[in-house]
């Protein structure tokens, strides 16, 4: 973490810096059993203005602060980071991004109205980036999740978030530019993102993409900068769909772990090269993990899938997307070209469970 008020974690690829604010996970007690539930979005929505949606929402928004003690050549010095989160129950659960609240040894949510509340990391998922904080706070506002998978190109979005970490509370509009972005951020993090033009800085991390209804649809994390081609970038930012997170948040909120449906392969796009050689667009399977459903079934590396239950899988998000849509037990007949020839396997679901929970370190071994 660096000293700055807005720290920031850049990934580097043919001049485009991906960006995101950053400090991290303190190690917290988990405050198991809520009976809280999220909010969603009901029948017979009116559209709003960009400053409908503000002052419908800003009550709901927070900011985040989070500091970390470091030592750097040999003196220990405090690191301070911000980013931003929303309110998800009346009772003071906020969400944010896992990476604004990595490593940070304390944090602390500031509301609209300027109170400021000490915050307990409750549990995350880093491998989806959000994390639930808890204060201790009644009658609060929460934020209201509406449909992320109605989402059309074109559409206005307005974002509302703490850039810089000072400008907080700040509102941007824009329109979504494009659906079911594959971004690659740091730590081999693979999202599908939601791209949008709204102008979203360091310290916006952890805050809201609001459709014009009003309703929660994002989650804003990351943005391009630099330049690329001889020109500079602008205005390519991304958020989390709420849709791929909303059971995730709430299995941390109520069980602190988080299961989900897998087969036990790991996938990536057919490579272009193949694809001029007659190997069809797919999921190529790149490992199939031992005594996984996927290896009872007879998958093998190599294998590149193209349909599942006779749905056409034009890459490796279209099958992740599709197993993550499937319950537990459930039976999936994949289309699979192997060495020149189409067979059909049958995969049944399987169940993978890890804990969301924060974990104190371990000592170093002597």
């Amino acid at each position: 973490m660096k000293n700055t008020s807005s720290p920031v974690r850049r990934i580097s690829a043919v001049l485009l810096a991906l960006m995101l604010v950053c400090s991290a996970l303190a190690p917290t007690a988990f405050a198991a059993g809520t009976d809280q539930t999220l909010s969603f979005a009901a029948a017979g929505r009116t559209a709003r203005s960009a400053a409908e949606v503000y002052a419908q929402n800003v009550n709901s928004m927070v900011s985040v602060e989070v500091s970390a003690r470091v030592n750097m050549f040999g003196y220990e010095t405090l690191s301070e980071g911000a980013g931003s989160g929303f309110i998800l129950t009346p009772d003071g659960y906020i969400l944010t991004n896992y990476h604004v609240v990595e490593g940070a040894d304390s944090i602390t949510v500031v509301m609209y109205n300027g109170e400021k509340y000490d915050a307990e990391l409750i549990g995350y998922d880093d491998s989806n980036d959000v994390a639930v904080l808890k204060i201790e706070a009644e009658d609060l506002t929460p934020a209201t999740f509406g449909d992320s998978d109605k989402l059309v190109v074109g559409e206005d979005v307005v974002a509302i978030g703490n850039p810089l970490g000072t400008l907080s509370f700040s509102l941007t509009k824009g329109v979504v530019s494009g659906l079911d972005r594959e971004v690659s951020l740091s730590g081999n993090m693979r999202l599908r993102l939601i791209q949008t033009d709204c102008v979203i800085n360091s310290g916006n991390s952890g805050g809201a993409l609001f459709n014009m209804y009003g309703e929660v649809v994002g989650i804003t994390n990351a943005k391009l900068s630099g330049s690329g081609y001889g020109a500079a970038i602008e205005s390519i930012a991304f958020a989390i769909p709420v849709n791929t997170i909303v059971n995730v948040v709430e299995q941390i909120m109520t069980k602190g772990e988080i299961s989900s449906p897998y087969i036990g392969i790991s996938v990536m796009d057919v490579d272009e090269s193949l694809r001029a050689y007659g190997v069809p667009q797919g999921a190529d399977v790149m490992e199939v993990t031992k005594d996984s459903p996927a290896e009872e079934a007879g998958l093998q590396k190599n294998d590149v899938i193209t349909a599942a239950d006779g749905e056409s899988i034009t890459g490796s998000g279209d099958l992740v997307k599709y197993v993550h849509a499937r319950a537990v037990g459930d039976k999936m007949v994949l289309t699979v070209f192997r060495q020149g020839q189409t067979i059909e396997v049958t995969v049944t679901i399987g169940e993978t469970v890890k804990s969301a929970l924060p974990e104190a370190e371990e000592p170093a071994e002597e």
